[in-house]
């Protein structure tokens, strides 16, 4: 961490070597959001396949509109989370970060399980993509409050000198149910036929994850407290009044920079790697659906290789040299990439251009290292989950349509989408707020 870092940051545990109970966190909370996360983002690699032939009417299948409109479905999960990230934020700043870290998993789980055994258009009309909607709300809403309770609770967990390195981690593990998706999601394309997926099959992934949903709540049960909110308990230092509004009163230079971060995340993960074997590889140059999930796999998986490395490098290096690496390296290799797709290259070029832009997708780490050092203790939970959560909603609402648009003149137009936000990013971690913290004691 930066030498230059706030006496608030400062506050976080003392520099040391990692011990057995911070592995223990940092196990529990990254593969409890491994879990967590697949049950969120199952659903966009069923768009293609399942919900544009079984939850819409035949007119909108394979037009536009019904791109935009089973894509909204997935952007509609986003759109809830600003009202379960606000909810959980203020109990979590006031009851503790531990107890809405478990509830959010639980919030997750059964509307995950109710996709996986709810009826399709053809039983019961528009009240199935309807229903199908709401279930992808309530999804929302409870990984508007699992994302920054995860991101804080580590940051309060981790030793200073391994703050980066820590969170970076568990970002990895949070991104890791984006390869569990992936890979669930390729076993059923081997095992069943596209009649028996269509018929049955894709309900099992939903299912499943319903049940991870339960084993991620048990395993929360084997997590403590942070310190430092304990400490601020036994202080009585908690804020007085509701944390949200100290947020919006005193920190929107914070909010703004967590708010341009976040657009920078939110595009990175929908774009390239959700979007990208589903909609590009598998709709516009026809990759079949199991090299095209293959694809997403070494995607995801070296976008977790990349978390982690760019958190140990914040380490290291600090914030902007970072993020200049991390961030200008996926600004080139996207361009890179899809330059490469319009060449018709073979399978394994395909492969390997997808590996290396998708270690610098893992750029995206440096989202919440900036962000949970943005604002005071006190707060923290509310201020993240509030700006982190409504940018969230705002640019995933948009970022879907705006891809299709941008693909629909140009095949580079995801290029050039990503681009734009990572040299974003760039210019966002010069400011002193992102790569020094909070100054507030």
């Amino acid at each position: 961490m930066s030498a230059t870092m706030s006496q608030e940051v400062s506050s976080a545990p003392s520099a040391r070597a990692l011990n057995k109970e911070d592995y223990k966190t940092l196990g529990l909370s990254s593969l409890g959001g491994t879990l967590e996360f697949y049950d969120f983002v199952i659903y966009a690699l069923y768009i293609e396949m399942v919900v544009k032939a079984l939850f819409l009417p035949a007119n909108l299948q394979g037009t536009v509109w019904g791109d935009i409109y089973a894509w909204g479905g997935f952007a509609a999960g986003y759109i809830a989370r600003p009202i379960g990230g606000i909810i959980m934020a203020h109990f979590g700043d006031i009851l503790g970060r531990k107890k809405m870290f478990t509830l959010s998993v639980a919030m997750m789980a059964l509307p995950t399980f109710v996709i996986g055994i709810m009826p399709t258009y053809e039983t019961i009309g528009l009240l199935a993509p309807i229903l199908l909607i709401v279930m992808r709300m309530f999804q929302g809403a409870a990984i508007g409050g699992e994302m920054p309770g995860a991101w804080v609770f580590i940051a309060e967990h981790t030793p200073k000198n391994r703050y980066g390195l820590g969170i970076g981690v568990l970002t990895s593990g949070i991104t890791g149910g984006i390869l569990l998706g992936f890979l669930v999601s390729i076993l059923i394309d081997l095992t069943f036929t596209r009649e028996e997926i269509l018929n049955y099959a894709w309900r099992i992934p939903f299912i499943a994850g319903g049940l991870f949903g339960v084993i991620s709540v048990y395993l929360r049960r084997y997590l403590s407290e942070t310190p430092i909110f304990q400490e601020m308990a036994e202080r009585k230092e908690l804020s007085k009044e509701i944390p949200v509004v100290t947020v919006m009163k005193k920190h929107k230079w914070a909010c703004v920079i967590v708010a341009l971060m976040t657009w920078t995340l939110s595009t990175t993960v929908m774009v390239a790697i959700l979007m990208t074997p589903v909609k590009i590889l598998g709709g516009m140059y026809q990759l079949s659906s199991i090299d095209a999930r293959v694809t997403g796999s070494i995607m995801a998986l070296m976008l977790t290789i990349g978390c982690v490395l760019f958190g140990w490098l914040e380490d290291v290096l600090k914030t902007r040299l970072t993020s200049l690496i991390a961030w200008g390296g996926l600004a080139i290799t996207s361009f890179l990439f899809y330059s490469l797709l319009t060449t018709q290259p073979s399978l394994e070029m395909i492969y390997m251009g997808a590996a290396v832009m998708g270690l610098f997708t893992g750029a995206i780490a440096l989202t919440p290292i900036i962000g949970t050092r943005a604002f005071p203790a006190k707060i923290r939970y509310s201020g993240l989950s509030f700006s982190y959560n409504l940018a969230y909603a705002v640019f995933s609402a948009i970022t879907p349509a705006l891809t299709i648009w941008l693909l629909s003149k140009t095949p580079l137009g995801a290029a050039w989408y990503i681009g734009g936000v990572a040299v974003l990013a760039i210019i966002v971690a010069c400011i002193p707020l992102s790569y020094k913290g909070c100054q507030e004691s």
